[in-house]
């Protein structure tokens, strides 16, 4: 996991306290999570995601992409969300249409550098929480480094267990 190797000399961190981030993965890889039956038809989940999301936000506005599938609406609206992260959102569908084939995953908000998914087969213990939780990672490691705390999969993963949605948020500073 390239996000555990960092610089010795500007590591805030101890080796120990790196490692442990990751737990109880380390730096190795553990591969995709396997996929979940669906509970519901996915974009039922959705429908009421979207009703909760635009609650919470009321400044959020419906958007419309010519797509095949709801993963390929980023590429296609020209989203360029996570620009500190990856300039090539194309990367970024390829991990959506995994998981929309894997967890039931269905994209239902997207800001300048925020995205918001629902979930219809979220995982349903720790341990495939935590598997679910090293992918997140890979795919948005601010989500772990800013946004959990303390900064471990583990806590991270404790908090995705039968949870519907998933939001990623990646830091708009450039790099």
């Amino acid at each position: 996991m390239q996000y555990t190797e960092v610089d010795a000399d500007s590591d805030p961190l101890s080796p120990t306290e790196r490692i442990a981030v990751t737990a109880p993965y380390g730096q190795r890889w553990p591969g995709l999570a396997p996929g979940k039956l669906f509970a519901a038809e996915p974009t039922s989940f959705a429908a009421e995601y979207a009703v909760h999301l635009t609650a919470q936000n009321p400044d959020m506005r419906l958007g419309l992409a010519a797509a095949g599938r709801g993963a390929d609406a980023l590429a296609a609206a020209g989203w360029t969300g996570p620009l500190n992260y990856t300039n090539d959102t194309g990367e970024i569908a390829a991990v959506l249409r995994s998981w929309e084939d894997r967890f039931g995953a269905v994209v239902v908000g997207v800001g300048s550098a925020d995205l918001y998914l629902s979930i219809a087969a979220p995982p349903s213990t720790l341990q495939e929480a935590l598997h679910v939780a090293a992918e997140h990672f890979a795919f948005c490691p601010d989500n772990i480094w800013q946004n959990s705390h303390p900064y471990t999969l583990a806590a991270y993963a404790e908090r995705l267990v039968g949870l519907n949605s998933w939001e990623f948020w990646w830091d708009r500073r450039t790099v």
